[in-house]
């Protein structure tokens, strides 16, 4: 007898559905990724009402006329970094445990403070931003 079935289940596989699932999640992580900015800089900023609980290990201060000090001694924006890595070793503590307090003066170039801030996440000490208390 020459039966033939009528119902032939077929062996292929779509893969249009595949390919829009893939290109829906390819969009998904390339917004979320681009919404997505790590903190770079460990900086801690203290409210202006309450003291700093942190030890001041080294200070750097910035004038509004372009002066820097590092630990009230005068420098040059150039010589910054090696007088940072000398209190450094000087101190003899890990880099996690110093930090690093900015005392910028109001009017003070935020190119500064950032370089300051750069410079600390660089030799992974911590930092402070110095202001003054409420009135």
């Amino acid at each position: 007898m020459g039966l033939k079935r009528r119902n032939k289940v077929s062996a292929e596989f779509s893969m249009s559905s595949l390919t829009d699932i893939i290109f829906l999640l390819l969009i998904f992580f390339i917004l979320t990724s681009s919404l997505v900015s790590p903190n770079a800089l460990n900086l801690k900023l203290p409210s202006s009402g309450s003291k700093t609980v942190a030890p001041s290990t080294i200070s750097v201060s910035i004038t509004k006329g372009g002066e820097w000090y590092v630990d009230n001694k005068r420098t040059t924006k150039g010589k910054v970094k090696s007088n940072v890595t000398r209190r450094m070793g000087e101190e003899g503590k890990p880099p996690n445990e110093l930090t690093l307090v900015i005392v910028a003066e109001m009017g003070v170039p935020i190119e500064n403070v950032v370089y300051l801030m750069d410079l600390a996440t660089k030799l992974r000490i911590n930092a402070i931003l110095a202001t003054d208390p409420a009135e």
